[in-house]
Protein backbone atom coordinates (compact mmCIF):
# COMPACT_ATOMS: atom_id res chain seq x y z
CA UNK A 1 0.00 0.00 0.00
CA UNK A 2 1.03 3.62 -0.43
CA UNK A 3 2.28 4.46 3.02
CA UNK A 4 1.81 8.19 2.68
CA UNK A 5 -1.67 9.30 3.62
CA UNK A 6 -3.84 11.64 1.53
CA UNK A 7 -3.58 14.52 4.03
CA UNK A 8 0.07 14.28 5.08
CA UNK A 9 0.91 17.68 3.58
CA UNK A 10 -2.10 19.20 5.36
CA UNK A 11 -0.91 17.77 8.68
CA UNK A 12 2.32 19.73 8.23
CA UNK A 13 0.52 22.92 7.31
CA UNK A 14 -1.85 22.84 10.27
CA UNK A 15 0.64 21.87 12.98
CA UNK A 16 0.57 24.29 15.91
CA UNK A 17 3.68 25.27 17.85
CA UNK A 18 4.74 27.73 20.51
CA UNK A 19 7.06 29.55 18.06
CA UNK A 20 9.17 28.72 14.98
CA UNK A 21 12.69 27.48 15.63
CA UNK A 22 15.85 29.50 14.93
CA UNK A 23 16.77 29.82 11.25
CA UNK A 24 20.09 27.85 11.47
CA UNK A 25 18.21 24.85 12.86
CA UNK A 26 15.57 24.71 10.12
CA UNK A 27 17.62 22.76 7.52
CA UNK A 28 18.40 20.18 10.19
CA UNK A 29 14.73 19.95 11.15
CA UNK A 30 13.89 19.40 7.50
CA UNK A 31 16.53 16.67 7.19
CA UNK A 32 15.32 14.87 10.33
CA UNK A 33 11.67 14.94 9.32
CA UNK A 34 12.37 13.84 5.75
CA UNK A 35 14.53 10.91 6.86
CA UNK A 36 12.22 9.91 9.70
CA UNK A 37 8.95 10.01 7.79
CA UNK A 38 10.48 8.49 4.64
CA UNK A 39 11.85 5.56 6.67
CA UNK A 40 8.32 4.72 7.82
CA UNK A 41 6.65 5.49 4.47
CA UNK A 42 9.03 3.29 2.49
CA UNK A 43 9.15 0.42 5.00
CA UNK A 44 5.77 -1.00 4.04
CA UNK A 45 6.53 -0.78 0.32
CA UNK A 46 9.83 -2.58 0.80
CA UNK A 47 8.16 -5.28 2.89
CA UNK A 48 5.44 -5.78 0.25
CA UNK A 49 8.10 -6.42 -2.38
CA UNK A 50 10.01 -8.69 0.00
CA UNK A 51 6.99 -10.63 1.24
CA UNK A 52 6.90 -13.50 -1.29
CA UNK A 53 10.58 -14.17 -0.56
CA UNK A 54 10.03 -13.95 3.21
CA UNK A 55 7.12 -16.37 2.90
CA UNK A 56 9.26 -18.85 1.02
CA UNK A 57 12.27 -18.58 3.35
CA UNK A 58 10.26 -18.89 6.57
CA UNK A 59 7.73 -21.38 5.21
CA UNK A 60 4.83 -19.08 6.04
CA UNK A 61 1.25 -19.85 5.14
CA UNK A 62 -0.86 -17.35 3.22
CA UNK A 63 -2.36 -16.05 6.46
CA UNK A 64 1.10 -15.87 8.04
CA UNK A 65 2.28 -13.69 5.15
CA UNK A 66 -0.74 -11.43 5.64
CA UNK A 67 0.04 -11.01 9.33
CA UNK A 68 3.57 -9.82 8.51
CA UNK A 69 2.01 -6.78 6.84
CA UNK A 70 -1.17 -6.48 8.88
CA UNK A 71 0.51 -6.53 12.30
CA UNK A 72 2.39 -3.36 11.36
CA UNK A 73 -0.61 -1.72 9.69
CA UNK A 74 -2.91 -2.54 12.60
CA UNK A 75 -0.99 -0.63 15.25
CA UNK A 76 -0.05 2.21 12.91
CA UNK A 77 -3.69 2.67 11.87
CA UNK A 78 -5.14 2.40 15.36
CA UNK A 79 -2.60 4.57 17.18
CA UNK A 80 -1.55 7.25 14.69
CA UNK A 81 -4.07 9.80 16.03
CA UNK A 82 -3.08 9.01 19.60
CA UNK A 83 0.59 9.34 18.67
CA UNK A 84 0.01 12.84 17.34
CA UNK A 85 -1.98 13.86 20.41
CA UNK A 86 0.72 12.47 22.69
CA UNK A 87 3.35 14.59 20.93
CA UNK A 88 1.21 17.72 21.24
CA UNK A 89 1.03 17.24 25.02
CA UNK A 90 4.40 15.72 25.98
CA UNK A 91 6.63 17.27 23.33
CA UNK A 92 6.91 16.32 19.69
CA UNK A 93 10.65 15.78 19.66
CA UNK A 94 10.46 13.54 22.73
CA UNK A 95 7.70 11.35 21.26
CA UNK A 96 9.34 11.41 17.82
CA UNK A 97 12.64 10.16 19.29
CA UNK A 98 10.77 7.50 21.24
CA UNK A 99 9.15 6.37 18.01
CA UNK A 100 12.50 6.31 16.21
CA UNK A 101 14.04 4.17 18.98
CA UNK A 102 11.12 1.72 18.98
CA UNK A 103 11.13 1.54 15.19
CA UNK A 104 14.87 0.90 15.04
CA UNK A 105 14.93 -1.77 17.76
CA UNK A 106 11.93 -3.57 16.28
CA UNK A 107 13.49 -3.38 12.80
CA UNK A 108 16.53 -5.18 14.21
CA UNK A 109 14.21 -7.75 15.78
CA UNK A 110 12.50 -8.23 12.40
CA UNK A 111 15.85 -8.85 10.73
CA UNK A 112 16.81 -11.39 13.40
CA UNK A 113 13.45 -13.21 13.47
CA UNK A 114 13.77 -16.98 13.29
CA UNK A 115 10.18 -17.73 12.36
CA UNK A 116 6.91 -16.09 11.35
CA UNK A 117 5.66 -15.66 14.94
CA UNK A 118 8.76 -13.67 15.94
CA UNK A 119 8.56 -11.56 12.79
CA UNK A 120 4.88 -10.75 13.33
CA UNK A 121 5.54 -9.78 16.95
CA UNK A 122 8.40 -7.50 15.91
CA UNK A 123 6.28 -5.97 13.15
CA UNK A 124 3.58 -5.17 15.71
CA UNK A 125 6.08 -3.21 17.80
CA UNK A 126 7.40 -1.55 14.66
CA UNK A 127 3.86 -0.32 13.93
CA UNK A 128 3.69 1.26 17.39
CA UNK A 129 6.97 3.05 16.69
CA UNK A 130 5.66 4.30 13.35
CA UNK A 131 2.48 5.60 15.02
CA UNK A 132 4.68 7.75 17.25
CA UNK A 133 7.20 8.97 14.70
CA UNK A 134 5.03 9.66 11.61
CA UNK A 135 2.56 12.25 12.96
CA UNK A 136 5.20 13.93 15.09
CA UNK A 137 7.70 14.22 12.24
CA UNK A 138 5.04 16.14 10.31
CA UNK A 139 4.08 18.23 13.34
CA UNK A 140 7.72 19.09 14.08
CA UNK A 141 8.14 20.35 10.52
CA UNK A 142 4.98 22.43 10.67
CA UNK A 143 5.86 23.99 14.00
CA UNK A 144 9.50 24.73 13.13
CA UNK A 145 8.81 27.03 10.17
CA UNK A 146 6.91 30.32 10.19
CA UNK A 147 3.81 30.53 7.99
CA UNK A 148 5.72 32.49 5.32
CA UNK A 149 8.25 29.67 4.85
CA UNK A 150 6.04 26.69 5.53
CA UNK A 151 4.92 26.25 1.93
CA UNK A 152 8.50 25.95 0.69
CA UNK A 153 9.36 23.53 3.51
CA UNK A 154 6.33 21.37 2.65
CA UNK A 155 7.37 21.38 -1.01
CA UNK A 156 10.89 20.23 -0.13
CA UNK A 157 9.57 17.56 2.22
CA UNK A 158 7.11 16.33 -0.40
CA UNK A 159 9.76 16.24 -3.13
CA UNK A 160 12.24 14.20 -1.11
CA UNK A 161 9.49 11.93 0.23
CA UNK A 162 8.38 11.32 -3.35
CA UNK A 163 11.91 10.38 -4.38
CA UNK A 164 12.16 8.01 -1.43
CA UNK A 165 8.80 6.46 -2.28
CA UNK A 166 9.90 5.89 -5.88
CA UNK A 167 13.31 4.48 -4.96
CA UNK A 168 11.99 2.35 -2.09
CA UNK A 169 10.46 -0.56 -4.04
CA UNK A 170 13.45 -0.83 -6.37
CA UNK A 171 15.97 -0.64 -3.53
CA UNK A 172 13.98 -3.13 -1.49
CA UNK A 173 13.85 -5.59 -4.36
CA UNK A 174 17.59 -5.27 -4.91
CA UNK A 175 18.36 -5.79 -1.21
CA UNK A 176 16.22 -8.92 -1.09
CA UNK A 177 17.64 -10.35 -4.31
CA UNK A 178 21.30 -9.42 -3.77
CA UNK A 179 21.70 -9.75 0.00
CA UNK A 180 18.79 -11.13 2.00
CA UNK A 181 15.23 -10.30 2.98
CA UNK A 182 16.66 -9.45 6.40
CA UNK A 183 18.55 -6.53 4.85
CA UNK A 184 15.20 -4.89 4.09
CA UNK A 185 14.82 -4.39 7.86
CA UNK A 186 18.45 -3.79 8.83
CA UNK A 187 18.65 -0.87 6.38
CA UNK A 188 16.46 1.11 8.82
CA UNK A 189 19.15 1.09 11.52
CA UNK A 190 21.67 3.59 10.06
CA UNK A 191 18.82 5.86 8.96
CA UNK A 192 17.32 5.80 12.45
CA UNK A 193 20.73 6.55 13.99
CA UNK A 194 21.17 9.58 11.72
CA UNK A 195 17.67 10.88 12.52
CA UNK A 196 18.21 10.43 16.26
CA UNK A 197 21.55 12.24 16.17
CA UNK A 198 20.17 15.19 14.21
CA UNK A 199 17.12 15.41 16.44
CA UNK A 200 19.05 15.38 19.71
CA UNK A 201 21.46 18.13 18.68
CA UNK A 202 19.48 20.33 16.31
CA UNK A 203 15.71 19.81 16.56
CA UNK A 204 14.04 22.01 19.20
CA UNK A 205 11.19 20.76 21.35
CA UNK A 206 7.69 21.97 20.51
CA UNK A 207 4.23 21.46 21.95
CA UNK A 208 0.71 22.56 21.20
CA UNK A 209 -0.25 24.88 24.07
CA UNK A 210 -3.93 24.17 23.37
CA UNK A 211 -3.55 20.39 23.12
CA UNK A 212 -6.53 18.35 24.19
CA UNK A 213 -6.37 15.54 26.72
CA UNK A 214 -5.39 12.18 25.25
CA UNK A 215 -8.38 9.90 24.72
CA UNK A 216 -6.77 6.76 26.15
CA UNK A 217 -10.02 4.78 26.31
CA UNK A 218 -10.84 5.67 22.70
CA UNK A 219 -7.39 4.59 21.49
CA UNK A 220 -7.69 1.31 23.40
CA UNK A 221 -11.16 0.55 22.04
CA UNK A 222 -10.31 1.25 18.41
CA UNK A 223 -7.18 -0.91 18.71
CA UNK A 224 -9.26 -3.73 20.20
CA UNK A 225 -11.92 -3.34 17.52
CA UNK A 226 -9.49 -3.34 14.60
CA UNK A 227 -7.43 -6.18 16.08
CA UNK A 228 -10.46 -8.42 16.58
CA UNK A 229 -11.91 -7.65 13.16
CA UNK A 230 -8.58 -8.15 11.40
CA UNK A 231 -7.92 -11.46 13.17
CA UNK A 232 -11.36 -12.76 12.22
CA UNK A 233 -10.98 -11.77 8.56
CA UNK A 234 -7.49 -13.20 8.16
CA UNK A 235 -7.91 -16.42 10.11
CA UNK A 236 -11.31 -17.24 8.62
CA UNK A 237 -9.57 -18.11 5.34
CA UNK A 238 -7.96 -21.15 7.04
CA UNK A 239 -10.22 -21.88 10.00
CA UNK A 240 -13.62 -21.05 8.55
CA UNK A 241 -16.28 -18.77 10.01
CA UNK A 242 -17.59 -21.48 12.33
CA UNK A 243 -14.30 -21.70 14.24
CA UNK A 244 -14.64 -20.63 17.86
CA UNK A 245 -11.61 -18.32 17.84
CA UNK A 246 -12.79 -16.61 14.66
CA UNK A 247 -16.27 -16.03 16.09
CA UNK A 248 -14.87 -14.80 19.40
CA UNK A 249 -12.48 -12.37 17.72
CA UNK A 250 -15.27 -11.12 15.45
CA UNK A 251 -17.45 -10.46 18.51
CA UNK A 252 -14.58 -8.71 20.30
CA UNK A 253 -13.88 -6.61 17.22
CA UNK A 254 -17.51 -5.60 16.85
CA UNK A 255 -17.73 -4.73 20.54
CA UNK A 256 -14.56 -2.64 20.37
CA UNK A 257 -15.69 -0.64 17.33
CA UNK A 258 -19.23 -0.04 18.64
CA UNK A 259 -17.86 0.95 22.06
CA UNK A 260 -15.38 3.28 20.32
CA UNK A 261 -18.25 5.10 18.59
CA UNK A 262 -20.10 5.54 21.90
CA UNK A 263 -16.89 6.67 23.62
CA UNK A 264 -16.23 9.31 20.95
CA UNK A 265 -19.80 10.60 21.30
CA UNK A 266 -19.52 11.08 25.06
CA UNK A 267 -15.84 12.02 25.41
CA UNK A 268 -15.04 15.72 25.98
CA UNK A 269 -11.79 15.18 24.03
CA UNK A 270 -12.59 12.64 21.28
CA UNK A 271 -9.93 11.33 18.91
CA UNK A 272 -12.50 11.40 16.10
CA UNK A 273 -15.17 14.07 16.74
CA UNK A 274 -18.49 12.55 15.54
CA UNK A 275 -19.82 16.01 14.67
CA UNK A 276 -17.44 16.17 11.70
CA UNK A 277 -19.23 13.27 10.03
CA UNK A 278 -22.51 15.18 10.04
CA UNK A 279 -20.94 17.40 7.39
CA UNK A 280 -21.88 15.85 4.05
CA UNK A 281 -18.72 16.80 2.15
CA UNK A 282 -16.47 15.53 4.95
CA UNK A 283 -18.40 12.25 5.16
CA UNK A 284 -18.24 11.81 1.38
CA UNK A 285 -14.50 12.57 1.28
CA UNK A 286 -13.80 9.99 3.97
CA UNK A 287 -15.99 7.34 2.33
CA UNK A 288 -14.12 8.03 -0.91
CA UNK A 289 -10.84 7.66 0.98
CA UNK A 290 -11.99 4.41 2.58
CA UNK A 291 -12.94 2.75 -0.73
CA UNK A 292 -10.10 4.13 -2.84
CA UNK A 293 -7.29 3.44 -0.41
CA UNK A 294 -8.74 0.00 0.31
CA UNK A 295 -8.41 -0.77 -3.39
CA UNK A 296 -4.90 0.70 -3.62
CA UNK A 297 -3.63 -1.02 -0.48
CA UNK A 298 -4.95 -4.43 -1.50
CA UNK A 299 -3.65 -4.14 -5.06
CA UNK A 300 -0.14 -3.15 -3.98
CA UNK A 301 -0.11 -6.05 -1.50
CA UNK A 302 -1.22 -8.79 -3.90
CA UNK A 303 0.60 -7.61 -7.02
CA UNK A 304 3.97 -8.63 -5.55
CA UNK A 305 2.73 -12.21 -5.18
CA UNK A 306 1.46 -12.20 -8.75
CA UNK A 307 4.66 -10.79 -10.24
CA UNK A 308 7.02 -13.07 -8.29
CA UNK A 309 5.00 -16.26 -7.87
CA UNK A 310 2.89 -16.26 -11.07
CA UNK A 311 5.02 -14.28 -13.52
CA UNK A 312 8.36 -15.55 -12.21
CA UNK A 313 9.92 -12.10 -11.83
CA UNK A 314 12.82 -11.29 -9.54
CA UNK A 315 12.25 -9.05 -6.47
CA UNK A 316 14.25 -6.27 -8.19
CA UNK A 317 12.05 -6.41 -11.29
CA UNK A 318 8.96 -6.46 -9.08
CA UNK A 319 10.09 -3.36 -7.23
CA UNK A 320 10.86 -1.61 -10.51
CA UNK A 321 7.40 -2.46 -11.86
CA UNK A 322 5.71 -0.44 -9.12
CA UNK A 323 7.81 2.69 -9.75
CA UNK A 324 5.71 4.06 -12.67
CA UNK A 325 2.62 4.16 -10.45
CA UNK A 326 4.45 6.14 -7.76
CA UNK A 327 6.07 8.48 -10.29
CA UNK A 328 2.68 9.29 -11.83
CA UNK A 329 1.15 9.96 -8.41
CA UNK A 330 3.77 12.42 -7.27
CA UNK A 331 4.91 13.98 -10.55
CA UNK A 332 1.37 15.14 -11.36
CA UNK A 333 0.27 16.13 -7.86
CA UNK A 334 1.17 19.83 -8.24
CA UNK A 335 -0.59 20.03 -11.61
CA UNK A 336 -3.61 18.29 -10.13
CA UNK A 337 -3.82 20.80 -7.29
CA UNK A 338 -3.66 23.72 -9.73
CA UNK A 339 -6.38 22.12 -11.85
CA UNK A 340 -8.63 21.70 -8.82
CA UNK A 341 -8.20 25.39 -8.02
CA UNK A 342 -9.48 26.24 -11.53
CA UNK A 343 -12.36 23.80 -11.97
CA UNK A 344 -13.22 22.79 -8.40
CA UNK A 345 -12.65 19.37 -6.84
CA UNK A 346 -15.87 17.56 -7.81
CA UNK A 347 -14.92 16.54 -11.36
CA UNK A 348 -11.49 15.29 -10.33
CA UNK A 349 -12.84 13.38 -7.35
CA UNK A 350 -15.40 11.72 -9.60
CA UNK A 351 -13.17 10.94 -12.58
CA UNK A 352 -9.94 10.27 -10.67
CA UNK A 353 -11.28 7.16 -8.88
CA UNK A 354 -13.04 6.08 -12.09
CA UNK A 355 -9.73 6.18 -14.00
CA UNK A 356 -8.11 4.33 -11.11
CA UNK A 357 -10.84 1.69 -11.40
CA UNK A 358 -9.98 1.34 -15.09
CA UNK A 359 -6.36 0.74 -14.08
CA UNK A 360 -7.34 -2.04 -11.68
CA UNK A 361 -9.52 -3.59 -14.39
CA UNK A 362 -6.56 -3.52 -16.81
CA UNK A 363 -4.48 -5.40 -14.22
CA UNK A 364 -7.12 -8.14 -14.33
CA UNK A 365 -6.38 -8.92 -18.00
CA UNK A 366 -2.88 -10.52 -18.01
CA UNK A 367 -2.49 -14.16 -17.02
CA UNK A 368 0.65 -16.05 -16.01
CA UNK A 369 3.67 -15.27 -18.19
CA UNK A 370 2.42 -11.82 -19.24
CA UNK A 371 4.69 -9.11 -20.65
CA UNK A 372 5.24 -6.07 -18.42
CA UNK A 373 4.95 -3.44 -21.17
CA UNK A 374 1.63 -4.63 -22.54
CA UNK A 375 0.27 -6.55 -19.58
CA UNK A 376 0.97 -4.42 -16.50
CA UNK A 377 2.32 -0.99 -17.44
CA UNK A 378 -0.98 0.41 -18.84
CA UNK A 379 -2.88 -0.50 -15.69
CA UNK A 380 -0.22 0.83 -13.33
CA UNK A 381 -0.02 4.12 -15.25
CA UNK A 382 -3.81 4.49 -15.19
CA UNK A 383 -3.85 3.87 -11.43
CA UNK A 384 -1.08 6.43 -10.91
CA UNK A 385 -2.83 9.02 -13.08
CA UNK A 386 -6.18 8.46 -11.37
CA UNK A 387 -4.64 8.74 -7.92
CA UNK A 388 -2.77 11.91 -8.93
CA UNK A 389 -6.07 13.45 -10.04
CA UNK A 390 -7.65 12.54 -6.72
CA UNK A 391 -5.23 13.21 -3.85
CA UNK A 392 -4.77 16.99 -4.10
CA UNK A 393 -8.49 17.90 -4.38
CA UNK A 394 -9.31 15.32 -1.72
CA UNK A 395 -7.13 17.23 0.75
CA UNK A 396 -8.83 20.48 -0.31
CA UNK A 397 -12.29 19.05 0.32
CA UNK A 398 -11.34 17.58 3.70
CA UNK A 399 -9.98 20.92 4.90
CA UNK A 400 -12.65 23.03 3.21
CA UNK A 401 -15.51 21.06 4.73
CA UNK A 402 -14.67 22.02 8.32
CA UNK A 403 -13.98 25.16 10.28
CA UNK A 404 -10.31 26.21 10.19
CA UNK A 405 -9.81 25.40 13.89
CA UNK A 406 -10.71 21.75 13.13
CA UNK A 407 -8.48 21.46 10.06
CA UNK A 408 -5.70 19.60 11.86
CA UNK A 409 -8.13 17.09 13.34
CA UNK A 410 -9.87 16.65 9.99
CA UNK A 411 -6.62 15.94 8.15
CA UNK A 412 -5.56 13.48 10.84
CA UNK A 413 -8.88 11.62 10.68
CA UNK A 414 -8.72 11.35 6.89
CA UNK A 415 -5.14 10.09 7.09
CA UNK A 416 -6.17 7.46 9.65
CA UNK A 417 -9.13 6.39 7.47
CA UNK A 418 -6.74 5.76 4.57
CA UNK A 419 -4.55 3.52 6.72
CA UNK A 420 -7.49 1.61 8.20
CA UNK A 421 -8.81 1.07 4.66
CA UNK A 422 -5.65 -0.72 3.59
CA UNK A 423 -5.58 -2.77 6.78
CA UNK A 424 -9.14 -4.08 6.35
CA UNK A 425 -8.93 -4.52 2.58
CA UNK A 426 -5.89 -6.78 2.71
CA UNK A 427 -7.61 -8.93 5.33
CA UNK A 428 -10.98 -9.06 3.53
CA UNK A 429 -9.68 -9.54 -0.01
CA UNK A 430 -7.23 -12.12 1.34
CA UNK A 431 -10.30 -14.33 1.90
CA UNK A 432 -11.29 -13.85 -1.74
CA UNK A 433 -7.74 -14.47 -2.99
CA UNK A 434 -7.37 -17.68 -0.96
CA UNK A 435 -10.80 -18.99 -1.96
CA UNK A 436 -10.21 -18.47 -5.68
CA UNK A 437 -6.71 -19.96 -5.40
CA UNK A 438 -7.91 -23.16 -3.70
CA UNK A 439 -10.77 -23.71 -6.16
CA UNK A 440 -8.55 -23.03 -9.16
CA UNK A 441 -5.77 -25.30 -7.89
CA UNK A 442 -8.19 -28.14 -7.09
CA UNK A 443 -9.73 -27.90 -10.56
CA UNK A 444 -6.36 -27.91 -12.29
CA UNK A 445 -5.02 -30.81 -10.23
CA UNK A 446 -8.20 -32.84 -10.84
CA UNK A 447 -7.69 -32.62 -14.61
CA UNK A 448 -3.88 -32.99 -14.50
CA UNK A 449 -1.89 -36.18 -15.00
CA UNK A 450 -0.47 -36.42 -11.48
CA UNK A 451 -0.53 -39.20 -8.92
CA UNK A 452 -3.00 -39.23 -6.03
CA UNK A 453 -0.09 -38.96 -3.58
CA UNK A 454 1.17 -35.81 -5.28
CA UNK A 455 -2.35 -34.37 -5.37
CA UNK A 456 -2.85 -34.96 -1.65
CA UNK A 457 0.56 -33.48 -0.81
CA UNK A 458 -0.21 -30.32 -2.76
CA UNK A 459 -3.63 -29.96 -1.17
CA UNK A 460 -2.09 -30.31 2.28
CA UNK A 461 0.47 -27.60 1.43
CA UNK A 462 -1.95 -25.28 -0.40
CA UNK A 463 -2.36 -23.03 2.65
CA UNK A 464 0.92 -21.49 1.52
CA UNK A 465 -0.87 -20.31 -1.63
CA UNK A 466 1.71 -19.28 -4.24
CA UNK A 467 4.54 -20.76 -2.18
CA UNK A 468 3.03 -24.27 -2.53
CA UNK A 469 5.56 -26.73 -3.91
CA UNK A 470 5.34 -30.29 -5.29
CA UNK A 471 6.66 -33.21 -3.21
CA UNK A 472 10.47 -33.39 -3.15
CA UNK A 473 10.38 -36.86 -4.67
CA UNK A 474 7.88 -36.04 -7.43
CA UNK A 475 8.82 -36.90 -11.01
CA UNK A 476 10.05 -33.98 -13.09
CA UNK A 477 6.94 -33.85 -15.29
CA UNK A 478 4.64 -33.99 -12.26
CA UNK A 479 6.62 -31.26 -10.51
CA UNK A 480 6.33 -29.01 -13.58
CA UNK A 481 2.60 -29.67 -13.78
CA UNK A 482 2.10 -28.74 -10.14
CA UNK A 483 4.24 -25.60 -10.44
CA UNK A 484 2.29 -24.51 -13.51
CA UNK A 485 -1.02 -25.11 -11.73
CA UNK A 486 0.13 -23.02 -8.75
CA UNK A 487 1.32 -20.16 -11.00
CA UNK A 488 -1.93 -20.12 -12.96
CA UNK A 489 -4.00 -20.22 -9.76
CA UNK A 490 -2.12 -17.23 -8.32
CA UNK A 491 -2.67 -15.32 -11.58
CA UNK A 492 -6.41 -16.11 -11.57
CA UNK A 493 -6.72 -15.06 -7.92
CA UNK A 494 -4.97 -11.76 -8.58
CA UNK A 495 -7.23 -11.09 -11.56
CA UNK A 496 -10.36 -11.53 -9.41
CA UNK A 497 -8.91 -9.36 -6.63
CA UNK A 498 -8.08 -6.67 -9.23
CA UNK A 499 -11.71 -6.64 -10.36
CA UNK A 500 -12.79 -6.30 -6.72
CA UNK A 501 -10.40 -3.34 -6.39
CA UNK A 502 -11.94 -1.80 -9.51
CA UNK A 503 -15.38 -2.10 -7.91
CA UNK A 504 -14.11 -0.39 -4.74
CA UNK A 505 -12.64 2.46 -6.79
CA UNK A 506 -15.93 2.91 -8.64
CA UNK A 507 -17.69 3.08 -5.25
CA UNK A 508 -15.26 5.88 -4.34
CA UNK A 509 -16.23 7.72 -7.52
CA UNK A 510 -19.89 7.35 -6.59
CA UNK A 511 -19.23 8.85 -3.14
CA UNK A 512 -17.75 11.94 -4.77
CA UNK A 513 -20.70 12.30 -7.14
CA UNK A 514 -23.07 12.04 -4.17
CA UNK A 515 -21.40 14.23 -1.59
CA UNK A 516 -18.96 16.72 -3.16
CA UNK A 517 -20.38 20.10 -4.07
CA UNK A 518 -20.31 21.63 -7.57
CA UNK A 519 -17.63 24.04 -8.66
CA UNK A 520 -19.13 27.29 -7.37
CA UNK A 521 -19.72 25.96 -3.86
CA UNK A 522 -16.33 24.24 -3.72
CA UNK A 523 -14.57 27.53 -4.50
CA UNK A 524 -16.23 29.05 -1.45
CA UNK A 525 -15.00 26.06 0.59
CA UNK A 526 -11.45 26.55 -0.64
CA UNK A 527 -11.52 30.23 0.30
CA UNK A 528 -12.87 29.39 3.75
CA UNK A 529 -10.11 26.79 4.25
CA UNK A 530 -7.42 29.30 3.27
CA UNK A 531 -8.79 32.03 5.55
Amino acid sequence: MSSRGPCDDAAVRWAVGESPCARPARPWVLAATILGSSMAFVDMTIVNVSLPVIQSRLGASGTGAQWIVEAYALFLSALILAGGALGDRLGRRRVFLTGIAIFALSSAACGLARDVAELVAARSIQGIGAALLVPNSLAILGAAFPASERGRAIGTWSAFSSVASAVGPLAGGWLVQSISWRAAFFVNLPIAAAVAGISVFFVPESRNPDARRLDVLGASLVTLGLAGSTYALIESADRGWSDGRVLASLAIGAFGLVAFVFQERRSPHPMVPPSLFRIRAFLAANLLTLFLYAALGASLYFISFDLIQAQGWTPTATGAAIVPLIVFMFALSRWSGALADRIGPRLQLTWGPAITALGFALLAIPGAGANFWTGFLPGLCAIGFGMALTVAPLTTVVLGAVDSRHAGTASGVNNAVARVAGLLAIAALGILFAGIFHRSLDRRLASADVSSATREHVRAESGKLGATRPPPDAARDEARTVESAVRDSVAVSFRVVSLACAALALAASGCAAWGIRPRRESHRAVKRAAA
